[in-house]
């Protein structure tokens, strides 16, 4: 692991009843040393829970935590070397740039010139030059997050934490700071662990993703993994809006999903099993394929979003081809393509 973060069956309880729920269910993983992992789940499942928990602000009802090989269970914050970024800035409103970005390192002791000179540098990091004496009124929401963001690394944690930072930017400046955190993290090789409901967010800034539902990990891997060969019909269903569908494996490998039939990338035991299918994986106008009806559609730019009434139900697709857009009411057929396409096993 080299010595990043580790969790070993971390439960957490909240209250003192021993019969209260879980909200934390037994889990362990790894966070090895300068690498991005991301917690990734819906709301309720546990996923800030065990952030808090990584940064010491919440005690575990049991299991063990370390970092950097060392057990920090029962240590606070302060004792363990972390920096958290939280979803809302959390920045001093009377406070300018400077005096923000510096304010643990005054904390901590350093006189006020080497620490704003620390602090210029880190907003340097983040590509805020020349905001020193600029109050977060006066930011726009990107700008408060990367002033967030260099008050955070200033610090020079072992251990950077980061829970749903962009969730309050605009899509556009959502893709520039995971970017720039993303950089960041691999140009500082810091250790990172990161929580979002984002399923693209997620995509896009981890070394490696921990679903999590209901308090337990649903699934662990690399964004491939997760988005290619899903385990569970949750984890298919969570990461990319796959569509799940019954069918039925043969003995000899095949998998029948209505009148259509396709051959898994991996093992299948035969019997009845689920098939997860993403929007792009469907191909419109085959020779020989499913009887589909167009019931909507609707453009957004560079692609179509339509939604198809056929024997297997509704089927929603997204299409790149804009030069042959369909009408409502349209006759066609579907059949799939060889990526974004999993058969999972029925959950009992």
């Amino acid at each position: 692991m080299s010595h990043g973060i580790e969790l070993r069956n971390i439960t957490k309880r909240y209250g003192s009843n021993a019969r209260a729920p879980l909200a934390v269910k037994g889990i362990s993983f790894e966070v090895p040393a300068g690498t991005l992992t991301t917690i990734l789940g819906p709301s309720g499942c546990g996923k800030t829970t065990t952030l808090r928990m990584i940064a010491g602000l919440e005690s575990p009802t049991s299991g063990t935590i370390l970092m950097g090989g060392r057990d920090v269970t029962t240590l606070g914050p302060a004792e363990r070397n972390v920096s958290m970024m939280f979803q809302s800035y959390a920045l001093f409103p009377h406070m300018n740039v400077i005096e923000n970005v510096g304010y643990g390192l005054r904390m901590s002791g350093l006189r006020k010139p080497e620490a704003a000179a620390r602090a210029r540098e880190a907003l340097r990091g983040v590509g805020l030059v020349d905001f020193d004496q600029r109050l977060p009124s006066e930011l726009s929401g990107g700008q408060q997050q990367r002033v967030a963001l260099a008050r955070a690394l200033v610090l020079e944690p072992a251990v950077l934490l980061f829970d749903e930072p962009l969730s309050n930017l605009d899509a556009r400046l959502r893709r520039e700071m995971r970017e720039e955190i993303r950089n960041l993290q691999q140009r500082l090789q810091l250790t990172v662990a990161y929580v979002t409901h984002d399923q693209s967010e997620a995509l896009a800034v981890s070394d490696q993703i921990i679903v999590m539902d209901h308090g337990v990990i649903a699934q662990q891997g690399t964004p491939e993994q997760l988005y290619g060969h899903p385990t569970s019909e949750f984890v298919a269903g969570f990461m990319g809006e796959a569509m799940v569908f019954p069918a039925l494996a043969q003995p000899d490998g095949r998998v029948e999903l209505g009148p259509l039939t396709l051959t898994p990338r991996y093992d299948v035991a035969p019997g009845f099993v689920k098939v997860a299918v993403r929007p792009e994986a469907w191909l419109i106008g085959a020779a020989i394929g499913l009887p589909a009806t167009l019931r909507k559609a609707a453009y957004l730019g560079s692609f179509y979003e339509y939604a198809f009434d056929t024997a297997l139900g509704p089927v929603f697709v997204v299409s790149s081809d804009l030069t042959r857009p369909l009408a409502a009411g349209a006759q066609t057929t579907l059949s799939l393509a060889s990526h974004g396409v999993s058969v999972v096993p029925v959950a009992l």
